[in-house]
């Protein structure tokens, strides 16, 4: 009796350990978040502001060639035309786009200003109005919007030139002015020449300030750049990024010099 009872747990272990050896192993896959899509299709299709509104579901997308609006009401389903340049308000950061579409025509007002989806209850920092004349009718549609900040800028980058003029270790403490932008987060932190610095990033097409600068208060030796280079980061308007290297300036033509270093 027992030599059976014995024979008996040695098949069953034989049994389960050969069911162990061949059951397949679990496969997870992980689907793609919703903002990593968004930053793709940015990337693939030039995005660089969209919008959003409730009450009717709606969706603004501007991109370097097309504008594009989709919506959950009856006939205004899709409507896209070809990109053009907005018309700038004089006394306030307003923009209007007036776009030509198979389906009627599209207004778009963008302002710069505090909008909370009411949805949501998402805080943007842009108020976008969509007016569609259609058909003899005009529709309005009221939501909020962001500009998407240029990917490229996410990366790490040391300063280079100075208003022109190479700079070396001679001009500076310890190590070169370098800065570390964040194009999700929109802040920089970084190294001033003599004092950590952080601050927040501006961005729209075209457009790049450096704002709300903190700096560390340590004692600066007399040859020192920091304070210009300070000046000519707090004055930029504009960028460049080309050749692995990143170029500020403004209206003057005040320049910085970046080589990415990651």
């Amino acid at each position: 009796m027992w030599k059976w009872i014995r024979l008996f747990a040695i098949v069953l272990f034989i049994v389960s350990c050969k069911s162990s050896a061949t059951a397949p192993k679990e496969v997870v896959q992980t689907e793609p978040t919703f903002a990593y899509k968004q930053q793709m299709e940015n990337l693939e299709k030039g995005i660089y502001f969209r919008a959003n509104g409730n009450e009717p579901d709606w969706s603004l997308k501007i991109s370097e060639k097309a504008i594009e609006f989709t919506s959950l009401k009856l006939g205004f389903e899709s409507i896209k035309g070809t990109h053009v340049d907005p018309i700038r308000a004089m006394d306030a950061n307003v923009k209007m786009y007036r776009v030509a579409t198979a389906k009627g025509t599209m207004s778009i007002q963008i302002q710069q200003q505090e909008c909370i989806n009411t949805m949501s209850g998402d805080k943007s920092p842009y108020s976008v109005r969509i007016e569609i004349e259609k058909d003899n009718n005009s529709t309005n549609f009221n939501g909020c919007g962001s500009y998407v900040t240029d990917p490229r800028l996410h990366d790490i980058w040391v300063l280079e030139k100075l208003h022109g003029e190479a700079v070396s270790m001679t001009n500076f403490n310890k190590e070169l002015p370098n800065l570390e932008i964040n194009s999700s987060t929109n802040q920089f932190i970084g190294f001033a020449g003599c004092n950590r610095m952080n601050g927040a990033i501006f961005f729209e097409k075209g457009l790049l300030r450096f704002s709300n600068t903190i700096t560390t208060r340590m004692a600066c030796g007399a040859n020192n750049k920091e304070n210009e280079f300070l000046k000519a980061l707090q004055s930029t308007t504009g960028y460049k990024v080309e050749n692995m290297r990143l170029t500020l300036s403004n209206p003057s033509g005040m320049e910085l010099v970046f080589k990415k270093v990651d």
